[in-house]
């Protein structure tokens, strides 16, 4: 149910916008034309392509939400990312509009001389317009912020540059008219570049989501805070977590349990994990097992040395999965290594070695785990 009222939120602020955006356009190529305009005219245009941004958003939104089929397991939460992606490249193009524009017009006045003419009534409806883009960019932003909304915020933002550009269009008209000084073309190239730079960090955040993003640090550790209240758990470790878009995430993590929990215990133990993760994160999880066996005195001894070595070790964030196989004379671990370690591969090596220098009839078996949610 709560996917539904996402979707029909998205929808219904993007009808809005819609709406006011094919009012906007009406109002101001009436004025552009009447007053030989460039930059009104241009203005106009670029409120048809923020309602082209609000269609591209509820098609976005419909197919997003279609259920997931034998090809695409994982659902269609990503097209999400893929809107926010389309309509940063609708505001580089309104940018890239407004430069070539605001040049073009410039060569123009040079050639010819002659000031576009403004009524008052012009002025007022511009003046207008442009509180009505405000007011649709702070809702859209509002109401993208409220539903988590990638797609909203960015046509919010793309609205309230829109704004910038008008209100730079209705400066250069109060110039023009009482002043008689040519300023239009030079300011819409100043806000062109204001408008690139904002699609630029709209783009890159779309595609940051595409490549796979990691998590909040805060949503991480209340996870690892509510895993560990379990009664029966004794760590978690390797938690992954990737997004299928808004609320659909799927993800692993490995738990500590005592040697003295039976199969049966262990399964329970897994379902109550399970069930939270799906509940309260809207997360498909899988659970592996890692057994602490705290009461025997040699392993107790082997696991303080290795972590009195890794001690010298800034990059090496955790260790965890510590056993020992007597019969086999293995001692076995794993590492997570920040990003920041240039080589982590040398990293374990080096651990690795003198582990084995403490303890020569053992063969140290380390394995390397990423730091995907810990820094």
């Amino acid at each position: 149910m709560e996917i539904e009222n996402r979707e029909k939120e998205i929808v219904k602020t993007s009808i809005i916008g819609i709406i006011a955006n094919f009012l906007l356009v009406a109002f101001k190529a009436f004025v552009g034309l009447i007053a030989g305009s460039v930059s009104i005219i241009l203005d106009a245009i670029n409120n048809f392509t923020d309602a082209l941004s609000s269609i591209i958003t509820i098609i976005g939104t419909k197919l997003s939400s279609k259920k997931p089929n034998k090809k695409h397991p994982y659902g269609f939460g990503r097209i999400e990312y893929l809107t926010s992606t389309l309509i940063a490249m609708l505001i580089l193009f309104a940018g890239g509009m407004a430069i070539y524009e605001s040049i073009k017009s410039i060569i123009d006045y040079f050639n010819n001389r002659e000031l576009p003419s403004f009524e008052v009534y012009s002025i007022i409806i511009i003046a207008s317009a442009i509180l009505v883009k405000v007011g649709v960019g702070l809702f859209f932003k509002k109401r993208g912020s409220t539903i988590d909304s990638d797609a909203l915020k960015a046509s919010g933002t793309d609205a309230l540059f829109d704004s910038i550009l008008s209100t730079s269009t209705l400066v250069g008209m109060f110039i023009a008219k009482y002043a008689g000084f040519y300023v239009e073309g030079y300011l819409g190239i100043i806000i062109g570049i204001f408008i690139l730079k904002s699609g630029f960090e709209v783009l890159k955040e779309s595609l940051s989501y595409m490549i796979g993003n990691r998590f909040e640090k805060e949503y991480i550790l209340e996870i690892r805070k509510d895993i560990n209240s379990i009664p029966g758990v004794l760590g978690c470790y390797d938690l992954i977590l990737n997004s299928y878009g808004h609320n659909k995430n799927i993800g692993s993590i490995h738990i500590g349990v005592s040697d003295k929990m039976s199969a049966l215990e262990i399964q329970s133990l897994e379902r109550d994990i399970t069930m939270l993760m799906y509940h309260k994160y809207n997360t498909i999880m899988t659970i592996g097992i890692y057994v602490e066996t705290s009461n025997d005195e040699f392993t107790n001894i082997v696991f303080k040395s290795v972590k009195e070595i890794i001690k010298k070790y800034e990059y090496v964030l955790q260790i965890h999965g510590f056993y020992i196989d007597k019969e086999k004379k293995t001692i076995n671990y794993d590492l997570v290594i920040s990003f920041d370690d240039e080589n982590p591969l040398e990293t374990i090596n080096k651990i690795k070695e003198e582990t084995e220098q403490l303890y020569k009839e053992y063969t140290t078996i380390v394995l390397y785990d990423q730091d995907f949610s810990l820094s």
